[in-house]
């Protein structure tokens, strides 16, 4: 499976080379950021300076299939397309959330129609004769 991530400054890898990405879940956006790359194949680890440690923080290893570096008048970004070694646990996170809001909303919707806001029957006390 292809992912593609986004790293603001400039960080050339080579196509072929491996790579571990740690990732963070923004709680605001509910995105993911990436906020550290390390090279594998000659151990360089490029990292943002402003990453809040420890939040969150989730690592996966891919390999590079193409790398592209845009230079402009207001900074520089990296686009890596890497092919990714299993799954990363912040996307089944989201997926997990997504699952959650989902089956809150279905039980909302079966109570809707369930009848749930009525109140209980009465139960009759026994009789004695």
């Amino acid at each position: 499976m292809d992912r593609s991530i986004v790293f603001p400054g400039q960080i050339a890898i080579a196509q072929g080379h491996r790579v571990e990405v740690t990732e963070q879940l923004d709680p605001l956006s509910g995105e993911t950021l990436a906020i550290a790359v390390r090279d594998l194949e000659t151990n360089i680890r490029y990292r943002l300076v402003e990453e809040a440690a420890g939040v969150d923080e989730v690592r996966w290893l891919g390999r590079v299939l193409d790398c592209t570096i845009g230079v402009s008048s207001t900074g520089s970004r990296t686009e890596l397309r890497l092919d990714v070694r299993g799954p990363g646990p912040v996307g089944a996170k989201v997926a997990l959330r997504e699952a959650d809001a989902a089956a809150d909303a279905a039980k909302a919707e079966a109570d809707r129609w369930g009848g749930s806001d009525r109140p209980p029957p009465v139960e009759e006390s026994e009789r004695f004769w």
